[in-house]
């Protein structure tokens, strides 16, 4: 498969479908060593032997499984994947930025979309709240909006903050979820198994 190009976490997680439909072989392009390392671990965590050349096109990880998936100790898991979590109980996020830091915006905007999208590969969680700045990631110009689209076919409530969306004046360009207000906003986050505030 190839990889290269692809944000943190997405070589893992294309890594993780094809073992999860039974592939015992695989061939994994990366472009990147962080890439390979991060792909690396998970694929020896699910009991395969990984060998990496690196040539021009890129790195080159070919995987065979040798054993089963190996039990891994609590304190040094071989992929942090929510999707690898033992609870499945749904979450609550409640994102109040656009990005995940503030060193850099770019570096935040793209950390908080790999974010968004490992959650929704995860499919456990039941809704997500966009207050103060975090409502900018539901405008059609958000690199984010079309993966909060994703996680709304698939059954996840996405709420907007009106009275957020009213005073940056962007109410007419919310692209996903419905326009929501504290009470319901609160009520939905916190009544989740795992409420999450980001920002």
């Amino acid at each position: 498969m190839d990889a290269r190009g692809q944000s943190c976490p997405k070589p893992v997680m294309m890594a993780k479908e094809a073992v999860d439909r039974g592939a015992s072989r695989l061939e994994v392009l990366v472009d990147n060593p962080v890439s390979g390392e991060n792909v690396t671990r998970f694929l020896k965590g699910q009991g395969f032997q990984v060998t990496r050349s690196e040539g021009p096109e890129g790195i080159l990880l070919t995987a065979e499984r040798s054993a089963p998936p190996a039990e891994v100790p609590e304190d040094h898991p071989p992929c942090s994947c929510p999707s690898d979590a033992p609870s499945k109980a749904p979450m609550g996020l409640l994102i109040l930025s656009r990005t995940l830091g503030g060193e850099s915006a770019e570096l935040g905007e793209a950390l908080m979309k790999a974010f968004l999208d490992t959650m929704r590969q995860a499919g456990t969680v039941s809704v997500v709240a966009l207050m103060n700045g975090g409502v900018f990631l539901s405008l059609p110009d958000s690199s984010a909006s079309d993966t909060l689209k994703e996680m709304e076919a698939q059954g996840t409530r996405v709420l907007v903050c009106g009275t957020c969306t009213k005073h940056f004046g962007v109410t007419d360009r919310v692209c996903v979820g419905s326009i929501s207000n504290m009470f319901e906003i609160t009520s939905e986050v916190f009544a989740a198994a795992k409420p999450v505030v980001i920002g």
